[in-house]
């Protein structure tokens, strides 16, 4: 299926920045299941520094702000060609090794809430059907609520909410499979939508490596593993390793941004 993705960020500050650079985590790459027809950013109120692949093998651009900027821009437009592989990446790449996958960062600490979400469901021998069954267990005991978006939300306080968002339901899976000594890491990328084109925000679902069939995808929030309606981007330990856009600037104004993001069907 080949998908068109329109994806605009703007930024506009009450007060002038005297400096600020970005991290962009927003070049998908072609894999065995997807392949990068055509992709293009554009910046306008800052420029392209430098692109790199960092741990993770994602394609960063390191943007800077023009001095004294009040807006800047990031454009991003392209069309990938993605194939349905039941949500299988296949085995491990990258510049870092698996065993770092079941270490716990602080957004994915299985504390006491966490733990006790692990032991309330029944875990068959077979890895990939207790993922499943992990994945369907979270999303029944933390539903799907916009209520809250903040991304730094622990995945313990998730689980005492009891709602989250799409980046929280992988938080939450994530720190659950590696209670379980399952490698697991977190996914940023485009979702097209069966009833809607344009979108508030892109989207986050998690993985998980299982023996045989190396890196499967679990979209804790929808229940279903990635299809070919599923757009990777980035991967990392958790949201701060996998974010679109990252970084840090000087001065005290106060920020306001806007996402407008369109995917369909070319």
């Amino acid at each position: 299926m080949k998908l068109k993705i329109s994806h605009t960020t703007s930024y506009h500050y009450d007060k002038p920045v005297p400096y600020a650079l970005q991290q962009l985590r927003l070049r998908p790459k072609s894999r065995p299941n997807q392949a990068v027809l055509a992709w293009d950013i554009n910046i306008a109120g800052g420029r392209r520094q430098v692109s790199f692949e960092d741990e993770h093998a994602n394609t960063v651009d390191l943007i800077s702000f023009e001095p004294g900027v009040q807006d800047i821009t990031v454009h991003c437009e392209g069309e990938v060609d993605v194939s349905d592989n039941a949500g299988v990446t296949g085995k491990h790449l990258g510049f870092v090794p698996l065993w770092l996958f079941e270490r716990s960062t602080p957004l994915t600490v299985a504390g006491p809430n966490v733990r006790g979400l692990v032991s309330e469901f029944d875990k068959p021998k077979d890895t990939l059907e207790m993922l499943h069954e992990l994945s369907a267990h979270i999303l029944e005991k933390v539903p799907y609520s916009t209520d809250q978006t903040s991304s730094e939300l622990t995945a313990e306080q998730v689980v005492e909410a009891g709602h989250g968002v799409c980046q929280d339901h992988a938080h939450v899976f994530i720190a659950a499979a590696r209670s379980l000594g399952i490698p697991a890491r977190y996914v940023s990328g485009y979702l097209m939508m069966d009833d809607r084109v344009s979108q508030d925000a892109s989207h986050a679902w998690a993985e998980a490596h299982t023996p045989g069939l190396g890196w499967v995808g679990f979209d804790i929030s929808n229940g279903i593993s990635p299809d070919a309606r599923y757009v990777r981007v980035a991967t990392g330990l958790d949201y701060l390793g996998a974010a679109p856009v990252s970084g840090m600037r000087y001065g005290h104004g106060t920020e306001n941004m806007l996402v407008k993001l369109q995917v369909e069907q070319q």
